[in-house]
């Protein structure tokens, strides 16, 4: 009888081959545990761990997960009618909470350093009929990169990371922290902060950058730099290009490996932009990417001094500030992603582009004869989906190309340069995105849809509970 992968066509020969490469370390008796490992609609890594003797045929066979995980929100709060015709998707085949599968890419397999005789490997979603899940992000991902390929490119991308890392003093497991969300853990600070780039305060939390180094390089990741970054608490990771879906794979995965190495050794990891600590410094993810050629060289290198980027990079630049407010929930998905948008705060507030301008939304780095010339997107939070924030940059590039699409004059006074403001807010961007002719069309309108849904009942929860800054404002004032 054939299996999932055989009868559906889901592997390539080159991942079969890997495939079998596996099963001959689990027969060589190397891995306890095989965790499978799938991206949500949020970018968060959800799944199943297999003893190793079950993941030998389930490789093949795949792994069912409960379609109820597509209808979650961040706080895992189910916001589709699952019970209903479709599970509230208008999808045959969602409803109920059935069963989907989600099948190992064998090219993606890693041993975790951290986590004895245990293997990972990242899977893909698809419907009991072999049909790819409607609302797998990184299947949205592989198909902007394969209608990029048409067009003879490869997308490359670098990654530009910051985060915060606390000391955790108490985890919240008293009967009452319990919920939906529950409590945050109680943490203090590792550092200061407002000492950016310097040595000694690096040399006070080399700990935990030797933590991260070592389990970061231990997963075969193309980890460049370890920076103390400017608030208390605050760092970052650069990691060198990457081609492909490889960017976004390794985005989940250094999010995922970073908190559980931290919280083993006592410490708190967020990509959240801004936590509610005093003096923060909110984070941001800067998506640094380019074009490769058949030829293997980089297309947005300009033949001639004078210019910024060759026509075919003009013409990607032009599209990602064209659809830059479209693109924003993608990039920053979070009610809280918006908290970091404000003048003056090198994070940027409006559509534009400079050369070499940490005020602007996109930053254009290189010129002629220089391997790296590549653009800069500064509008992310680390939170984001990477297959999303990717996708619209790949789908807003090509859009740019075929319409050859002009970018304008640099920028080169970001915050006072009349251009279209970026939204100021979750709800905003929704609207945005909503409105998007061709983001509709390349996601599909169905996936908008879904996306938008569940993003509202955040900002619908949000909008239920009462803040603080309400409290003190009003409880003593009426």
């Amino acid at each position: 009888m054939q299996t999932f992968v055989d009868r559906h066509g889901l592997w390539t020969d080159t991942q079969q081959q890997q495939a079998r490469e596996l099963v001959g370390r689990i027969d060589a008796g190397e891995l306890d545990l095989v965790r499978f490992a799938w991206p949500d609609q949020h970018g968060m890594l959800r799944g199943k761990t297999l003893v190793a003797s079950e993941a030998r045929d389930a490789l093949w066979a795949g792994v069912n997960l409960t379609t109820t995980l597509l209808a979650k929100d961040t706080s895992h709060k189910t916001v589709f009618p699952v019970f209903t015709a479709g599970g509230g998707f208008a999808v045959e085949g969602l409803q109920g909470g059935a069963d989907f599968t989600i099948v190992a890419d064998p090219s993606t397999f890693k041993v975790l350093p951290w986590s004895a005789r245990t293997g990972w490997v990242l899977c893909d979603a698809y419907m009991n009929d072999g049909r790819p899940c409607p609302y797998a992000t990184r299947q949205v991902m592989q198909r902007a990169l394969q209608q990029l390929h048409a067009t003879g490119m490869e997308f490359v991308a670098g990654l530009e990371v910051e985060f915060h890392v606390f000391k955790r003093e108490a985890d919240a497991l008293e009967l009452g922290d319990s919920g939906q969300p529950g409590e945050p853990p109680r943490v203090s600070l590792l550092s200061q902060g407002y000492q950016y780039l310097t040595e000694l305060r690096y040399d006070r939390v080399d700990a935990v950058m030797e933590l991260l180094r070592a389990n970061l390089s231990g997963l075969g990741l193309p980890l460049r730099s370890l920076e103390v970054e400017y608030g208390p608490s605050q760092f970052e990771l650069t990691f060198g290009p990457m081609a492909g879906l490889l960017a976004a794979d390794t985005m989940v995965l250094l999010r995922s490996a970073i908190k559980q190495v931290c919280h083993r050794a006592g410490y708190h990891a967020t990509f959240m932009c801004r936590p509610r600590i005093p003096n923060v410094m909110s984070s941001g993810w800067h998506l640094h990417q380019s074009l490769r050629g058949s030829d293997g060289a980089n297309a947005f290198i300009p033949s001639r001094e004078g210019r910024d980027l060759s026509d075919i990079g003009l013409h990607y630049l032009g599209g990602l500030k064209q659809h830059a407010c479209a693109a924003a929930a993608l990039a920053s998905p979070t009610i809280n992603g918006y908290r970091r948008y404000r003048p003056f705060s090198l994070a940027p507030d409006r559509a534009i582009w400079a050369r070499d301008n940490r005020g602007a939304m996109l930053r254009v780095l290189g010129g002629v004869g220089q391997a790296a010339t590549r653009i800069e997107n500064r509008v992310g939070e680390p939170a984001a989906n990477p297959y999303l924030y990717m996708a619209s940059q790949v789908f807003s590039g090509l859009d740019g190309m075929h319409n050859k699409t002009d970018p304008g004059p640099s920028a080169d006074a970001p915050y006072d340069t009349p251009a279209e403001q970026l939204p100021r807010s979750l709800g905003d961007a929704l609207a945005c995105l909503r409105a998007s002719e061709m983001l509709n069309r390349q996601m599909g309108e169905d996936f908008v849809r879904y996306l938008c849904h569940i993003k509202q009942a955040e900002i619908d929860r949000f909008n239920l509970e009462v803040s603080a800054w309400e409290h003190r404002e009003y409880f003593d004032l009426y």
